[in-house]
């Protein structure tokens, strides 16, 4: 039998929809930056006129609205988990930090993950909309009707790419530590960084000579 109630059921609706649209947002970030990042510079003019403007446009779109939907069901879900108190017979729900973020007037070792994963994936979201969006639009354009554009702007968006990348593994341990690993201290946080941003480096390490060895 199904679990009643409307807290728990839109909880896991919110879960879902979070988890599959940051797999589509990550999914095509690492694909851009382990991916075509590595394609890019093998392709010639003419091959770039025709491939780029038929795949990244696409590619583009899935990108920022996954990180739209991400972003949105995150913060839905944050707002209810740790802004929100259920209430009962005894105690009105109510609204404002509850238990699980914050105990005795400090953020509990929960609200110090999320906090950090939240931070990170803004940052990450603003970068998509702001910056390499904006900056793809203007390298498409250019494509499309054959005008040089300005190597500043490619420039910008690889950057904002790869600072997305590097956030995205710390960010990940953020939101996962926060139901699965409460604890949390200074060593704990630096070995979390370390190993991630390790990872990412030796995946980008391997990007770049994973196409040889196929």
């Amino acid at each position: 039998m199904a679990i009643s109630g409307w807290y728990i059921n839109f909880e896991l609706f919110f879960r879902w929809l979070h988890v599959f649209a940051g797999v589509i947002w990550v999914g095509h970030l690492y694909f851009f930056n382990f991916v075509n990042l590595q394609v890019q510079p093998k392709l010639d003019a003419a091959t770039k006129k025709v491939v780029n403007p038929l795949v990244l446009p696409r590619a583009l779109w899935w990108f920022r609205w996954g990180a739209m939907i991400t972003l949105l069901s995150g913060l839905i879900l944050f707002t209810f988990i740790y802004m929100y108190t259920q209430g009962n017979a005894q105690v009105a729900a109510r609204w404002g930090p509850n238990a699980s973020y914050v105990a005795d007037g400090t953020l509990t070792g929960r609200g110090i993950w999320i906090t950090a994963g939240v931070t990170f994936a803004s940052v990450m979201w603003f970068n998509v909309w702001f910056v390499i969006w904006p900056a793809q639009q203007k390298i498409l354009r250019g494509l499309a009707g054959g005008v040089a554009v300005d190597p500043s702007v490619g420039k910008r968006a690889v950057f904002a790419s790869k600072m997305n990348t590097y956030l995205s593994a710390p960010m990940l341990f953020g939101m996962l530590g926060a139901h699965h690993y409460s604890a949390m201290n200074l060593a704990t946080a630096v070995i979390c960084v370390a190993v991630a941003e390790g990872v990412i480096y030796l995946a980008y390490r391997g990007s770049a000579v994973a196409g040889a060895t196929v």
